[in-house]
């Protein structure tokens, strides 16, 4: 009888497999799997790019015939749909696993516990929602793009004590520590997309690629919120290196416009976005975003493109880093612009907040509540 210590223990190793694949396999899920006989570990492999093989078959492939008569762990439920490769459950029977323990049922339509069914009816036995909270968090872009078509939206930050960004005189460089940033290039590689206001590209003009995190396999796509289309064509993002992977979100109107021929002839996309006031509506953005396969957006901009974010209702998470300095002055810039409430009531609410320490500053984090704000 394999005991809850050691059934969690193979489970954590399927995760720490999962991680590997992350920036590689999206809009695909993060899945590792483990293959045990006898409470040894004899195969085991991850998702490791887009349209590669699933992590069960890389699993069986490194088992080889030990995994005939073995156990599977794997922290999400085996496919049963013909996609970019064919069913892992069917390879699973073909190669004799006798049981399998599975994080969490698979969101997608397509899957949604019909492996678990098919596995079952061939015999195999199933115990599903191991760590079953560890798995959801693992893959929480996932399940919201597969769920709802749109991305999962990360709103970070990095603020003094006093909760400003910039100084008076709007300098921001550098509030955080260095294991901050590479902190946050490392966020950068794991999502599809990072999306700053066209302020910060006036202010700033940032590459917006990953450089401090030496495990980078890609950079995210840039996305450039630019109603009036202000970006001046010199910007680094708009370069021959980066601009392909540069999309100015921008209105209607100056989608059609003679600069946005000019940047769209440099290898960037523009995006025509409808209005809301007088900035583009972030809720329809991100929805022309989920379309493009989008899955996860980790917004990196200033007070007044934070404010937009969280009031348009679209940030699921906020990532927020605290320098242990403080600047002052009513000048300053603080994190979140815009007019802000009127009365606590209707502050934004924060649930399943953690509080760690990177470096010598302070990272929050948590889940926004999404009836409030």
């Amino acid at each position: 009888m394999t005991s809850a210590a050691e059934k969690e223990r193979f489970m954590k190793k399927a995760l720490r497999l999962a991680r590997k694949g992350a920036g590689s396999v999206s809009p695909n899920p993060l899945v590792g799997a483990v293959i045990v006989k006898h409470g040894t570990a004899v195969g085991q492999g991850y998702h490791r790019v887009f349209g590669g093989a699933h992590a069960e078959i890389n699993a069986l492939t490194n088992a080889g015939p030990k995994a005939r008569g073995a156990d599977l762990y794997v922290n999400l439920e085996p496919c049963c749909h013909h996609g970019k490769t064919p069913p892992c459950v069917d390879a699973l029977i073909e190669h004799g696993i006798r049981r399998v323990y599975v994080g969490m049922v698979d969101p997608n339509p397509a899957v949604c516990g019909k492996g678990i069914r098919k596995l079952k009816k061939a015999g195999v036995d199933i115990e599903t929602g191991l760590l079953e909270n560890e798995c959801r968090r693992l893959n929480e872009s996932f399940i919201k793009y597969v769920t709802k078509q749109t991305p999962f939206v990360i709103l970070k930050a990095a603020a003094t004590l006093d909760g400003n960004i910039a100084t008076p005189a709007g300098d921001s460089k550098w509030i955080t520590s260095e294991k901050s940033r590479t902190y946050v290039h490392k966020i950068r590689a794991s999502v599809d997309a990072v999306m700053v206001g066209v302020g910060t590209v006036l202010a700033d003009d940032p590459l917006l690629t990953v450089r401090l995190y030496k495990g980078v396999k890609k950079d995210p796509v840039r996305i450039i919120v630019d109603s009036a289309l202000r970006i001046p064509l010199s910007s680094n993002v708009l370069k021959p290196e980066l601009a392909e992977k540069t999309i100015i979100a921008t209105a209607g109107v100056r989608a059609a416009s003679k600069k946005a021929k000019t940047i769209r002839g440099r290898g960037a996309r523009i995006l025509s976005v409808p209005l809301k006031g007088a900035r583009p509506d972030l809720r329809k953005l991100v929805a022309l975003l989920g379309k493009r396969q989008i899955s996860s957006l980790l917004i990196e901009g200033g007070s007044e493109i934070n404010a937009s974010a969280l009031a348009s209702g679209i940030v699921d998470k906020v990532m927020l880093f605290y320098a242990p300095k403080i600047i002052g002055g009513k000048k300053a810039i603080g994190m979140v612009g815009g007019d802000g409430v009127r009365y606590i009531a209707d502050a934004c609410q924060i649930s399943d907040a953690s509080v760690r320490r990177v470096g010598c500053d302070v990272l929050v984090e948590g889940y926004i509540n999404k009836g409030t704000r």
